[in-house]
């Protein structure tokens, strides 16, 4: 036995972090990109649900874990450059975005600006109610 891990065959970048697509297996909608770290993507391979790296608070974000729309893994995919993980996941609640909406993939490009294409689901003050 070598001892080589499936997490060595990832190529991380400088950070030690991977981007991550989470694709909705019933649509095919790409619901997100996001980032994980070697544990974020080990954690997510034995628990079967998406824990990422949040770049921004630098530690571990359970998705969902505030908002309850937690992603079940159904698939994990490493793509031809060893880069890039694809999920196919199963979104509770329909909502995968932190603004409420269905993705995070909500504006497109017209005629020179960014337009919003994707209603608001639900009003992230109502996802995200402070516990204190």
């Amino acid at each position: 036995m070598s001892g080589k891990s499936w997490l060595d065959e990832i190529k991380w970048d400088e950070n030690g972090l991977v981007p991550v697509i989470a694709q909705e297996v019933t649509s095919g909608k790409v619901l997100m990109v996001a980032w994980m770290n070697r544990e974020a993507l080990n954690l997510t391979a034995v628990e079967g649900y998406a824990v990422y790296w949040s770049r921004s608070r630098q530690k571990l974000w359970k998705k969902g874990e505030e908002s309850g729309h937690r992603q079940k893994v159904l698939e994990l995919r490493l793509d031809c450059d060893s880069d890039v993980v694809l999920m196919s996941v199963e979104q509770a609640g329909g909502i995968a975005c932190h603004t409420g909406r269905h993705n995070c993939f909500f504006r497109h490009f017209k005629d020179g600006q960014w337009e919003t294409v994707e209603p608001v689901l639900k009003d992230p003050e109502e996802i995200y109610r402070s516990n204190s």
